[in-house]
């Protein structure tokens, strides 16, 4: 099963970090990136994932 993740930091160099890490992996697939809440909150709606 692939999980696919939202990254959220306000700061761009820790999501690209995250993002090359998750990416590296086999089960897991960042769809997406946001530097705040709410904007994230739209991407999770916007490509119907769910959040915990």
């Amino acid at each position: 099963m692939m999980i696919r993740l939202v990254i959220v930091d306000d700061h761009a160099v820790v999501r690209s970090g995250l993002k090359m890490l998750l990416d590296s992996l086999d089960d897991m697939k960042v769809v997406g990136e946001a530097s705040e809440g709410n904007e994230a909150l739209g991407q999770v709606e916007e490509k119907s994932l769910t959040s915990y």
